[in-house]
């Protein structure tokens, strides 16, 4: 899928954990007050997810201007028939904000639940965030528990949304 501005590629591309790892440092830290404990957990997840990626379960879709990722979001299946399919890293560089690519990424990462029947995707985020916010809820997110937690290394109140999926 691609128009004008954008383009959208899958799974994993050269340098996708890193961008991604970046985006996040720098708008986090900008915004937030984030420190390197938050970029660091966020390239070893990736990382850590990128090693044992399984097609079967898991994808990535990438929003790209130029050849360079300015968006991505990725579905980690690996406890869907568990807690749930995990929607993680999230983000849209200054450059993609209000070009709608936000909302095409999520709304393909739920096309990929329901083909892959998963019954209940999830996310962690936390309060502050309404543009993400709202894209969550227009996609069927519903709020289910917010706790104070430092699990970024800021305190912040963190936030858990869920969709359940009809099969």
């Amino acid at each position: 899928m691609s128009d004008e501005s954008f383009r959208i590629e899958t799974g994993y591309l050269p340098g996708l954990v890193g961008r991604v790892a970046e985006m996040h440092a720098i708008y986090y830290s900008l915004h937030w007050k984030f420190t390197r404990f938050f970029e660091t957990r966020v390239a070893t997840e990736m990382s850590e997810f990128i090693n044992r990626y399984d097609s079967s379960r898991d994808h990535s879709w990438s929003a790209l201007i130029d050849d360079r990722i300015e968006a991505s979001i990725t579905v980690d299946g690996k406890d869907a028939a568990g807690k749930g399919a995990h929607l993680r890293w999230f983000i849209a560089s200054e450059a993609m904000r209000g070009k709608g690519a936000g909302r095409h990424l999520i709304e393909l990462a739920m096309d990929f639940c329901r083909q892959k029947e998963y019954s209940l995707v999830y996310l962690d985020t936390f309060n502050g965030l309404e543009a993400a916010r709202h894209l969550y809820e227009s996609a069927g997110f519903q709020l289910v528990e917010t706790v104070s937690g430092d699990q970024w290394g800021t305190r912040v109140e963190e936030q858990r949304y869920q969709a359940r999926l009809q099969a």
